[in-house]
């Protein structure tokens, strides 16, 4: 807006006797342009307010131009905005070249008032002469755009999809005289309903407003009243539409001191089958307090249940004029997921970007040169050592070149091996679909950036390894990369509880048994993100090399219940017979406020909870609620709110102190954290013990024994021990015997001629032959395979499955010393006496699960035990071991390596620790001598 004025001026000779007027004129121009006006404005306002120059002559003219707006109606508004900021200015520098005060104020009050009037006059016209429509284009096409606002804190009182495009929705909802809104008060028994227009709210064109009156329908508890609702357009894009109602009831019991607020957002859905647009209709609410009243909680308990009543009935009206899109989540999954397999590039298209790069381009162009200068060129006479079929380099140029074309096309060569292996590997987890009922966790696994490298070369082949509930998956491995791209789909089977956190790890591929340092590792807590973050969600790695490189994941995550309340109603069954009480399941509304009163998912249920006090400085009289996957603690001291929970899998222990003088003669339930976790509750802990855990003191609960054993079973049932997980695999232990592991294929792979058998092990052990084979199935086998780091050892009897031979099955876990992946063990071993029974041949197969490539091959040992030449009670031994492999992979020769080489010291520990045991036990019972022990370990050095 540009803004033209003259400006005359007089001026006076004081020096001579008689006055000789000066007069001139001064051409002003001001432009105004953007929104960034008003600032400058003030500025210039500002700057000149202490100027005392007075005078006035008249103005010379004015001239005012403004472009259009967004309709031949809406312009008034702007323009009386721009006319009342130039006459402002305009006024302001009067003042500062004329003298004349009192004119010109006189002429500025004139001035003032004429804009005011022209602007007021200009916003009445604006606000009666814009239709709805034209209106929606007016904030569509506004500068300032507002953001979607967030939901309400009081909750959600409609969340649904509509097959409807969100402008029409808009339109049919908020429409003048819209006649759903009709059938709504006629539904719910509304009178006297006025709508005034839609209008500007204070001259903002980025905010629409109205005011809708109504006599609300009398109810048991509460007389007809009069309500007040001003709605206001918060955004309104074309696409995304947001409307805050601020809803006024004076006349209900304690009205004057609260507003109800209502928040419409409707933003499109996905797209659906047919091609057509569909709406996401989200409805929250909550209540503004304007003073502090003790009915507070009644107040939102009333409000609570008016507004589920209202709004129950206001989406049944809307689901007869519109069709709701069910299974919104399990369809927004269905469409990620089948959109993530189809964004796999072609093999042409990473070959493309794969070779095109200055070793293949110069390789392939030196190739064609030589067979171009081979074919222009005659043969030439043999010279020097050259005879017919021989041609030698004939000097130190052709002898370098060779060289330079033999190295690059190795290079090539090698790039294509790798690039035909990493397209054709896939993970052994990738693409096998879960199986059960219960809660299923669906990984994506889409890409990675910045991964960390061990090599000199920057890269690493980098695989990621997922843990949730003590399951891992395991993805495919990328080769020689440091942004990765996997598109994996990994399903964990069904879990009878919802899981709580998901770690996850990246390594650098270099064997089964790999204890290379991680490239990084991250938690994600199902507690703390909401299903719309864990569906496209960013994780930043933790650890040295991940910080160091900003590693970072991209992930998309989804939980479902197969069985819905089935799940529950089993989980709760299962709990009744640990704590031996009935466990009934919440009510929704008691689970929705436990929900909320935590900020916690959906998906999480109620259990129990307890009446408690927390022992700090001070106790705290509170309540303790324990859920399938969290303890929560809440407590309301006159206003002041404490609150904290933690999950069952950071305690570390449980201890009930007896009654005492300072517990009032209440036992108190003690809860231990492990160190690191629970940072978050740290505000309720007591104490915080000399390893850095946090301990929660909790007593009087009534009754005491009932609330301990049910807190105490939900533990275990999360986190056992290795007591009781011990105690749980002999009880297991029957049911094996029954039902053995039976290894597909076994017969064949027991044929160790057929595996290329390496001897790893072959030692003078001081000795028996019955000794030693009391690690094969004797008292000393436990004890020997726990110490050397197997977990749940679990071993069959031994059968005869042929005439002199004997069967049994093995099953077991690595610890993480031996194995970084913890993984689980599987072996079928027999055994047969040697000829002049000087001695046993053992042979095992055996099956990792759980390890990159796990199902590509089987390891093969053969343990040859015979009486030793040394002594009679010396014994040789020698162990065997080989890789039979079921699938081809690049990496057989490295996992074979690693193999070799963990089974080579793991083997050696082993007969190391049996050799101590019997000695020890040999000298107790008198049977060996120490100096005959010390010549058969001289004669074996």
């Amino acid at each position: 807006m540009t803004t033209c004025f003259l400006v005359e001026f007089e001026d006076h000779d004081c020096f001579s006797t008689q006055t000789i007027p000066v007069a001139g004129k001064i051409l002003l121009s001001l432009s105004l342009n953007g929104k960034a006006h008003g600032s400058s404005v003030s500025h210039f306002l500002s700057s000149n307010s202490s100027a005392k120059n007075e005078g006035h002559k008249d103005k010379e003219g004015l001239l005012l131009s403004s472009h259009g707006m967004y309709c031949s109606k809406a312009p008034c508004l702007k323009k009386a905005e721009g006319k009342k900021l130039i006459k402002t200015i305009a006024n302001c520098l009067e003042r500062v070249f004329n003298k004349n005060e009192e004119v010109s104020r006189v002429d500025n009050s004139s001035d003032s008032a004429t804009a005011s009037s022209d602007y007021e006059d200009c916003v009445e016209e604006h606000s009666y002469s814009c239709s709805f429509e034209e209106a929606m284009e007016i904030m569509k096409s506004s500068d300032s755009k507002q953001e979607m606002p967030e939901n309400l804190l009081g909750g959600i009182l409609l969340d649904q999809i509509y097959e409807i495009a969100p402008y029409d929705l808009n339109k049919f909802l908020f429409a003048p005289g819209s006649q759903f809104r009709k059938d709504l008060a006629e539904l719910q028994g509304t009178t006297d309903v006025e709508e005034e227009s839609w209008s500007w709210k204070s001259g903002n064109m980025s905010h629409l407003a109205r005011t809708v009156t109504y006599t609300r329908a009398a109810t048991k508890l509460v007389k007809a009243v009069e309500a007040t609702e001003e709605q206001t357009y918060m955004r309104a894009d074309g696409r995304e539409f947001a409307v805050l109602v601020n809803v006024s009831t004076p006349d209900v019991p304690y009205g004057r001191t609260f507003d109800v607020e209502l928040l419409y957002k409707i933003v499109p859905g996905f797209e659906l089958s047919s091609g057509e647009e569909s709406s996401h209709l989200i409805i929250s609410w909550g209540i503004d307090f304007h003073q502090s009243t003790m009915m507070k909680g009644m107040i939102e308990g009333g409000v609570r249940q008016g507004l589920k009543e209202s709004f129950d009935q206001f989406s049944d009206l809307l689901a007869k004029h519109f069709k709701m899109v069910e299974s919104t989540d399990s369809l927004k999954k269905d469409q990620v997921l089948t959109t993530l397999e189809a964004e796999h590039q072609s093999d042409w298209d990473l070959a493309y970007e794969y070779f095109w790069n200055f070793t293949v381009v110069s390789s392939i162009f030196m190739v064609f040169y030589i067979i171009l200068h081979i074919v222009l060129c005659e043969p030439s006479q043999a010279q020097g050592l050259e005879f017919s079929g021989l041609d030698l380099p004939d000097s130190f140029g052709q002898l370098i070149t060779c060289a330079v074309l033999v190295i690059q096309l190795e290079r090539v060569y090698n790039m294509a091996s790798h690039f035909i292996q990493a397209r054709i590997q896939r993970g052994s987890d990738h693409g096998i679909k879960a199986q059960g009922n219960g809660w299923i966790l669906t990984v994506a696994l889409i890409e990675g950036t910045n991964l960390a490298s061990l090599d000199s070369t920057g890269f690493s082949d980098p695989y990621v390894v997922f843990t949730c509930n003590g399951k891992t998956r395991t993805s495919s491995v990328k080769l020689q990369t440091s942004n990765p791209q996997w598109n994996d789909i990994l399903e964990f089977d069904a879990m009878e509880e919802p899981p709580s956190v998901l770690d996850l790890e990246v390594f650098d591929f270099d064997g089964p048994f790999d204890q290379a340092t991680s490239l990084g590792h991250a938690e994600i807590n199902f507690l703390k993100c909401t299903s719309t973050e864990l569906a496209d969600m960013w994780v930043s790695l933790e650890g040295k090399l991940a910080q160091s490189s900003q590693s970072k994941l991209h992930l998309r995550i989804f939980l479902d219940n197969n069985k819905g309340v089935e799940t529950i109603k089993e989980y709760l069954t299962k709990m009744e017979k640990e704590v031996g009480k009935k466990l009934n399941l919440r009510s929704p509304h008691r689970n929705s406020t436990f929900q909320k009163l935590f900020g916690l998912p959906p998906e999480e249920f109620l259990i129990s909870d307890f009446t408690c006090h927390l022992k700090r400085k001070m106790p705290l009289q509170g309540r303790l609620f324990l859920s399938a996957r969290i303890v929560g603690f809440y407590a309301n001291l006159f206003g002041h709110k404490t609150k904290f929970f933690f999950l069952w899998e950071d305690i570390e222990d449980i201890q009930v102190l007896p009654p005492s003088l300072s517990s009032v003669g209440s036992p108190t339930l003690v809860v231990v954290l492990r160190k690191g976790r629970g940072v978050d509750a740290r505000h309720g802990a007591k104490a915080q013990d000399e390893e850095g855990r946090l301990r929660f003191y909790f007593q009087s609960f009534v009754p005491f024994n009932v609330a301990s054993r049910t807190i105490i079973a939900l533990w275990r049932t999360r986190r056992l021990t290795p007591e009781q997980k011990a105690q749980i695999a002999e009880e297991q232990q029957q049911d094996l015997e029954e039902t053995p592991i039976i290894l597909a294929d076994s017969g064949s792979l027991f044929d160790v001629e057929e595996a290329k058998m390496s001897k790893i092990y072959s030692s003078e052990l001081p000795i028996s032959v019955e000794s030693l084979m009391e690690i094969f199935g004797g008292k000393m086998e436990h004890r020997i395979m726990e110490k050397s780091g197997c977990r749940n050892y679990t071993t069959t009897t031994w059968e005869c499955v042929k005439p002199g031979i004997f069967e049994r099955h093995i099953s077991y876990r690595f610890n993480h010393h031996v194995s970084i992946f913890g993984g689980e063990v599987s072996c079928t071993q027999q055994k047969y006496a040697m000829e002049n029974d000087r001695g046993w041949v053992v042979n095992e197969v055996m099956v990792l699960h759980n390890v990159p490539f796990g199902d590509h091959f089987r390891v093969n040992f053969k343990y040859q035990i015979e009486q030793s030449a040394l002594a009679h009670i010396a014994c040789k031994c020698d162990v065997y071991v080989g890789t039979t492999w079921l699938k081809s992979t690049k990496f057989q020769q490295r996992i074979t390596r690693n193999i070799t080489e963990k089974f080579t010291h793991r083997l050696k520990e082993i007969f190391e620790l049996l050799e101590r045991e019997v000695l020890f036990a040999s000298q107790q019972d008198g049977v060996i001598s120490e100096k005959l022990a010390e010549n058969v370990l001289t004669e074996k050095i």
